[in-house]
């Protein structure tokens, strides 16, 4: 579903992610791990586009695009991809003046042009699927955190893209709060979603997660299976980076 070609991005002489390959399979969750600065994030953007990749090719269902220094992507092709994703950001990103509700609505009415009673029904049936259908009138600056993030996933899935993109979706969260979040992520993971999300939460990344690429660096350096390699990852790197994490956080 998802295919990415020897995908380099660079930052002026700056190399953040060197010759990535990876097949992201339908109704799959790919987690991605690594320390910070390893390219966790910025592999994530350049799905959707919101980084161009400096060399390499992208391929989303049957939209493909092949990138080179200086080549320059045009813009319905950049859309093209991205309307075939979702993104869930770390810090919500929701519009402080509209409503939960509103939210979720704005990409159908103001992007897709759907009219405000078909667009207010599609919202209405994601905020009772992520348990905010209480919250509809509420003001974000009314909500906490984890409410929050609930209605910024409700807002990526409502133009139903084919894969929902998540950067670090507890991480500004405290425990009790991100236990919301990975419960509705859950949901959807048991539902067949795609998903492909960067975190340093190994306990997230190993409930829902089918497939974990750890990266560091930019490079990919193990990929495998969510069990295996969390119990018995085959490099050390991997090993020791999970042994750090696990003496703050229990899996």
């Amino acid at each position: 579903m998802i295919k990415l070609s020897h995908i380099e991005k660079r930052f002026g002489d700056a190399v953040i992610l060197k010759d990535i390959s990876l097949d992201i399979a339908e109704g799959s969750v790919t987690a991605l791990v690594g320390p910070s600065g390893g390219g966790k994030s910025t592999l994530l953007r350049c799905i959707n586009l919101l980084e161009i990749p400096t060399a390499g090719a992208l391929q989303i269902g049957d939209a493909r695009l092949e990138f080179a220094p200086g080549r320059k992507i045009g813009w319905p092709a950049i859309q093209k991809i991205r309307r075939q994703t979702g993104m869930v950001f770390q810090n919500f990103q929701l519009f402080p003046h509209r409503t939960a509700i509103e939210n979720v609505m704005e990409g159908l009415t103001t992007v897709l042009g759907w009219p405000k009673a078909k667009a207010r029904e599609r919202a209405m049936e994601l905020l009772v699927k992520v348990g905010m259908e209480h919250k509809a009138d509420a003001w974000p600056a009314t909500l906490s955190g984890g409410q929050q993030q609930r209605i910024a996933i409700a807002r990526a899935l409502a133009p139903s893209p084919q894969v929902l993109l998540c950067d670090e979706p507890t991480s500004a969260l405290d425990p009790e709060l991100s236990g919301e979040v990975v419960d509705v992520l859950g949901k959807l993971a048991a539902e067949g979603t795609t998903m492909v999300m960067a975190t340093h939460d190994l306990r997230l990344a190993s409930r829902i997660a089918n497939v974990v690429v750890f990266l560091e660096a930019g490079q990919i350096v193990e990929t495998g299976p969510a069990k295996s390699l969390f119990q018995t990852p085959q490099h050390d790197r991997t090993r020791q980076f999970i042994s750090s994490i696990n003496a703050a956080q229990t899996l």
